[in-house]
């Protein structure tokens, strides 16, 4: 059992983003910023944290730390270890390829069915997203790339009208989560995934079925490498 991981740096956790724009409470927030720091790979899977350190490390108080990090067990994200903290999951090849396939069964034809029925107005209004994507990928800055990424996809699939779907997907992504990107993200790997936003636009725009079908397929196939630092 790994030991309560109580030694980083403050500077370690981000400060507290929203993620997707939906959160009001605090324990929300913080849940978010829990989630970044997953995401960036400053929680790292396997170790135990303890709600008071991380509290310390945010300059709040240990209770909105313990709820949020309870609601994360919920979502699969930690587990619980009796009177040490909260064990970050791990996520098995198996897991991340069953989590894409879910993905691709949902997304791909949500989002193609979008060519022809989505309205051009709502999907321009999804361009600065996909913009700062690429911003947040030239630079590196992973905590704002998944948050523009989160607020894109979900926008996007929002379009739909199926509040549900939405939040299946949300759950989906929240679970595949990425750990040590900082490699890819200098590599440029991450790049040409972010810029696959702005053809993906450019295609739904054109009322192009087939090509958005082609870029869904091929975002969701550089996604999975991505967060798993595996073959695509």
């Amino acid at each position: 059992m790994a030991a309560p991981h109580d030694s980083s740096p403050a500077a370690a956790v981000p400060s507290l983003p929203s993620l997707g724009g939906r959160r009001s409470s605090y324990r929300e927030r913080v849940a978010d910023a829990l989630r970044a720091a997953l995401i960036a790979g400053e929680l790292l899977p396997g170790e135990v944290y303890s709600a008071p350190a991380l509290a310390a490390r945010f300059g709040v108080s240990a209770t909105p730390v313990r709820e949020a990090m309870l609601d994360l067990a919920k979502e699969g994200l930690v587990d619980a270890v009796p009177n040490k903290g909260f064990r970050v999951t791990e996520v098995s090849d198996r897991q991340l390829d069953e989590y894409t396939h879910v993905r691709a069964l949902i997304e791909i034809p949500t989002v193609a069915a979008l060519a022809t029925a989505a309205d051009p107005v709502s999907l321009e209004a999804l361009r600065p997203a996909a913009r700062e994507i690429v911003t947040a990928a030239v630079a590196g800055d992973l905590i704002a790339y998944v948050e523009a990424d989160t607020r894109f996809h979900l926008g996007l699939l929002a379009l739909a009208g199926n509040s549900h779907l939405v939040e299946v997907v949300r759950g989906l992504r929240a679970r595949a989560r990425l750990y040590g990107l900082t490699a890819l993200a200098t590599s440029g790997r991450l790049l040409a995934s972010a810029e696959e936003h702005l053809e993906l636009l450019d295609a739904l725009l054109a009322r192009d079925e087939r090509a958005v079908h082609e870029v869904m397929t091929r975002h969701l196939g550089h996604v999975r490498g991505l967060w798993a630092s595996a073959p695509e």
